[in-house]
């Protein structure tokens, strides 16, 4: 599936006007391989040996391309971005319980967006995260 989900992120690369090169490729492997949100500073320790003069501004900055292209997708935890491959092989709409100590991610399929453009009538709405916050379950039996 990590190939799968990597193939279909170049892809998506190429199309929106960007080259591809063995380093975006590189990072994007990293973010299919975990089921995790994910700091800069993981993703250089996971391929420090690689390319060990790789600098948290390439890093930074594919990693927000990657954002601005659907790639990826950002949330902050603890003053601290974070990022996860965008869930683009599943094709639909959900939301995520994101464990505060691993950074693992659970899809939520529930969307409580009926309830809000109730309660907003007349209003527009252009976009929306959903994030629930916690300690997943195999966090919590760690600590016992």
């Amino acid at each position: 599936m990590a190939t799968d989900t990597v193939s279909e992120a170049l892809s998506l690369l190429k199309k929106k006007g960007y080259k591809y090169t063995k380093k975006r490729q590189d990072i994007i492997t990293v973010f299919a391989d975990e089921n995790r949100y994910l700091s800069a500073k993981a993703v250089q320790q996971k391929l420090g040996e690689k390319y060990p003069a790789l600098s948290y501004d390439t890093i930074y900055r594919n990693l927000y391309t990657f954002v601005d292209v659907g790639i990826l997708e950002e949330t902050e935890l603890n003053n601290e971005k974070l990022f996860r491959i965008t869930c683009l092989a599943q094709g639909h709409h959900h939301h995520h319980f994101i464990c505060q100590k691993c950074g693992r991610t659970i899809p939520l399929e529930m969307c409580p967006m009926d309830f809000f453009e109730q309660q907003l009538e007349g209003c527009q709405i252009v976009s929306h995260r959903f994030e629930i916050f916690g300690i997943c379950k195999n966090c919590l039996a760690a600590q016992q």
